[in-house]
């Protein structure tokens, strides 16, 4: 006990503060911003990507805490892919405090970049609406069971 009389705080708890501090933002705060680029303008006469080409890279890049792929959790919330070739990508995020916040991105970006028919790629970290569970898909649900 200290001396007014609470429990030291064990690792565990101190993991949890952690946790809770880094998913909840003052709404005097303002968010984050974070932007990723990548690829190159696409060379003239090759073909666009398949939209299904795009969700494949997406489903190459795995939330580092929770083992189900970024497009299953619904963290993407919205592909414009424009005739020329370019991608823009607005994603969200678990939580604003998430770790990966400025790595993620980047891997997103770079993933899709490496389809062929991509031209330049962007990916911009949306806030909203916030994430939450309901926007993951019947897979991650299921993967979430077992886990």
């Amino acid at each position: 006990m200290t001396e007014d009389n609470t429990k030291p705080l064990t690792i565990e708890d101190e993991n949890e503060l952690q946790l809770l501090s880094a998913m909840s933002v003052d709404d005097t705060e303002e968010l984050p911003v974070y932007k990723a680029y990548a690829g190159e303008t696409l060379k003239s006469g090759v073909k666009n990507a398949e939209m299904s080409n795009i969700v494949e890279a997406l489903k190459t890049i795995y939330d580092p805490e929770i083992p189900i792929n970024i497009y299953d959790l619904g963290l993407i919330y919205k592909i414009n892919q424009e005739p020329s070739g370019d991608i823009h990508i607005d994603m969200s995020l678990t939580a604003p405090g998430c770790p990966v916040a400025g790595v993620l991105p980047q891997q997103v970006a770079d993933a899709v970049a490496m389809v062929s028919g991509i031209g330049k790629v962007e990916v911009e970290v949306v806030w909203e609406p916030a994430w939450s569970l309901e926007r993951l898909s019947e897979e991650a649900r299921m993967m979430l069971e077992l886990l």
